[in-house]
């Protein structure tokens, strides 16, 4: 692992997480390379429209996908632990923005942790747009917790057509930070594909760690290719050498 990168040269750290670290706990990644998403189509599983079609297939696939997060086999992995020993060891601003839908980034010990395509553990009122935590499955007969309306409640997640949360937040960080990595992301979706444009555009060192080469890693200042749960524990031991 490269010397030069220590704590001591930067301020502000701002961490894109995508499906790959999840996928290193065990997490099934939502689209296949077929493009569909574990045998549905996108827009009949992931979008407004699909949802207004078939409720009750919608409501299915997330609470599967819900029970497969809780499941004992699903626990947070080396790289989800290294990042949280960053966070905690690092005496600047550090803000972890992730892709994932999953809490294993919470559980490995991440506090500042903004979730642009929402939670699994979550789900909202479509009328008040309130917010609740559940672990339990729910569907078009389950009674909203603040309206009491059947069927008013929906997945936390933002849908394709839909605008990603936290946006300005991210964009704020993107902005003062001096150290922008890039995690087990293609970095080919946006608005997360401009997140190392506008970082390096403000003079940050970028940083790409990923499984295999992507169309973006030339871009990058740095790369490492390989599993961020191998990877991550020596870049992090080694940011604070």
């Amino acid at each position: 692992m490269q010397k030069d990168i220590h704590h001591k040269k930067f301020t502000s750290i701002v961490i894109l997480t995508g499906a790959g670290i999840s996928a290193e706990s065990g997490i099934k990644t939502f689209r296949d390379e077929d493009g569909l998403w574990e045998n549905h189509r996108v827009e009949d599983i992931a979008s407004p429209e699909g949802f207004q079609r078939n409720p009750k297939m919608v409501y299915n696939f997330y609470n599967e996908r819900r029970k497969q997060l809780l499941s004992n086999e699903v626990k947070p992995n080396r790289g989800h632990m290294a990042l949280a020993q960053l966070e905690n060891d690092f005496k600047g601003q550090t803000t972890l923005i992730t892709q994932n839908v999953d809490d294993l980034h919470e559980r490995a010990g991440s506090k500042s942790v903004l979730h642009m395509h929402g939670e699994l553990l979550k789900m909202r009122c479509q009328f008040t747009n309130q917010v609740f935590l559940t672990k339990k499955s729910f569907d078009e007969k389950t009674a909203c917790l603040c309206c009491h309306k059947p069927g008013a409640l929906r997945p936390h997640i933002v849908w394709f057509g839909e605008v990603p949360f936290y946006m300005d937040d991210i964009q704020r960080v993107l902005e003062k930070c001096d150290l922008f990595l890039s995690i087990g992301t293609s970095g080919q979706v946006y608005p997360a594909a401009m997140f190392m444009q506008v970082a390096r555009q403000q003079g940050a060192l970028t940083i790409e760690i990923n499984k295999d080469p992507t169309a973006n890693s030339p871009l990058f200042d740095k790369t490492f290719h390989g599993k961020a749960g191998d990877i991550l524990p020596d870049f992090i031991s080694n940011f604070f050498a």
